[in-house]
């Protein structure tokens, strides 16, 4: 029987990065994954698959639509929807062969098959075959990520009525599909599925669009979807779905209550969100210790109620996304060395990758309200930006909030192209304490989209030089 210094359930970017950095800090190391491939939802069924798609299908937009305008002269295009799951395909395939090259290089053991907790210092791995073997080992982190959340009126079959799983997945384009769901997920595919010709639904429960997200990014962002032909319910839920004809027809309510509506399509995509997924770890008869939302309970140092048992990622509080896990496995490992692994819950870059992308970090205002914490806020839209102009894509602007009495940045936001790495600079400019004006003082190369965070950074103080 092997005993290790850690065995890591899970080989999601938590658990495989956890992995990683254990054996980089000389631990022995085993991960534990129940199936066939390495990588969790984000490599597999998730955020690169649907990066992907996005990608090409954002590509078959331009070329049908942009092209012209720039003289380039294409004929029509079509999609050839085999080839472009093809692409997504290998994609999938790289990422995952990466991840088994990088266990083989940190010599860390891949045990396949579903772990349990037997308590401190056992885990208990049960293959597809069903043998069954118990592997020891000093500490144990759970990093089993989430799943797909239900509604209990909708049973999703991943053909017609399907998750995020599905989506990715579809075998022909769907001439209109309704989403479930305003947030990241919902919207995202959405984007995919609209570009190649569908017709697009929203329904939300909210009265408004990725919430959490910034107001007023995100009410411009619902203007420029619906621009792109996006249709939005909000304020109301799904009730049921009748599958019983050749199209779906959804029951749709106000969510305050009134009367119901009806809503065809062929395809219906349920994006309400995930849950942690704790299914069989045996984590109530080991003794640990879960909220009233399911999720896993740890101490500033990621420790469960159990002993030398410890959980990172979207099984614990916190953003359920694959950077915030990364660091938390970073962290989790470190602090097993005997060093002080730390993540900043404060700035964690959140990012919707459509067209335009939405990006965010730190606080919004309405955040800075309840707090009651004074702020100033700059602004400034793509329309004034050089290189946004040439290249007409102007949707959009960045909002810089800062400390009223210090200037220190206290959250970024961005809608735009490229908003996904532009957020970056004001995330390390906030690690670092910085303020506006360190902002708005670095230089930044022209012509950029960049330069209009500048520019809102300057716009702080009332300074702006382009608008």
């Amino acid at each position: 029987m092997a005993t290790y210094d850690l065995v890591v359930i899970g080989t999601g970017p938590g658990g495989y990065v956890c992995a990683i950095r254990a054996a980089q800090l000389g631990m022995k190391v085993a991960v534990v994954e129940k199936n066939a491939t390495l990588g969790g939802t984000c490599l597999n069924v998730g955020c690169m698959p649907s990066k992907a798609l996005l990608h090409a299908s954002e590509l078959f937009e331009e070329a049908g639509h942009s092209f012209a305008k720039m003289g380039i002269k294409v004929s029509v295009p079509e999609v050839d929807l085999p080839a472009m799951m093809n692409f997504k395909q290998q994609g999938i395939d790289g990422n995952v062969k990466g991840v088994e090259f990088l266990m083989k290089k940190n010599k860390i053991d891949v045990i396949v098959g579903k772990g349990k907790i037997l308590g401190t210092g056992k885990v208990q791995v049960t293959a597809n075959d069903g043998a069954v073997q118990t592997v020891e080992t000093k500490n144990i982190v759970i990093a089993t990520g989430s799943d797909i959340a239900r509604l209990k009126s909708i049973e999703i079959d991943e053909k017609r009525i399907v998750s995020s799983t599905g989506a990715l997945a579809l075998d022909k384009v769907p001439s209109s599909l309704l989403v479930v769901g305003a947030g990241v997920i919902g919207l995202e595919l959405g984007s995919v599925w609209r570009r190649l010709g569908a017709k697009v639904t929203v329904v939300e429960f909210l009265d408004r669009i990725l919430p959490g997200m910034d107001l007023e990014i995100a009410k411009q962002f619902q203007r420029i979807l619906e621009k792109q032909g996006f249709a939005f319910k909000l304020g109301a839920k799904v009730t049921g779905v009748d599958t019983s004809g050749a199209t779906l027809s959804a029951t749709i309510e106000p969510a305050a209550g009134g009367a119901a509506e009806k809503i065809e399509a062929d395809v219906v995509l349920v994006a309400i969100g995930r849950v942690p997924y704790t299914d069989g770890l045996g984590l109530q008869e080991a003794g640990v210790v879960l909220d009233n939302r399911g999720r896993v309970q740890i101490d500033h140092h990621f420790a469960t109620s159990v002993p030398g048992v410890y959980a990172i990622g979207d099984v614990v509080a916190g953003p359920m996304l694959a950077h915030k896990a990364e660091d938390e496995g970073v962290a989790v490992a470190e602090i097993l060395a005997g060093q002080a692994g730390h993540v900043n819950y404060d700035i964690i870059p959140g990012v919707v990758y459509t067209t335009p992308e939405v990006a965010s970090v730190g606080k919004t205002e309405d955040e800075l309200k309840q707090a009651g914490v004074a702020y100033t806020v700059g602004k400034f839209p793509f329309t004034a930006n050089g290189r946004s102009k040439v290249n007409q894509t102007t949707d959009g602007f960045v909002k810089i909030l800062a400390d009223a009495k210090t200037d220190r940045v206290l959250g970024a936001h961005i809608i735009g192209r490229e908003a996904g790495e532009m957020i970056h600079e004001a995330a390390v400019l906030m690690e670092f304490g910085g303020s506006a004006e360190d902002l708005a003082r670095t230089c930044h190369a022209h012509p950029t989209r960049s330069e209009a965070v500048k520019e809102a950074a300057l716009a702080v103080g009332k300074r702006a030089i382009h608008m």
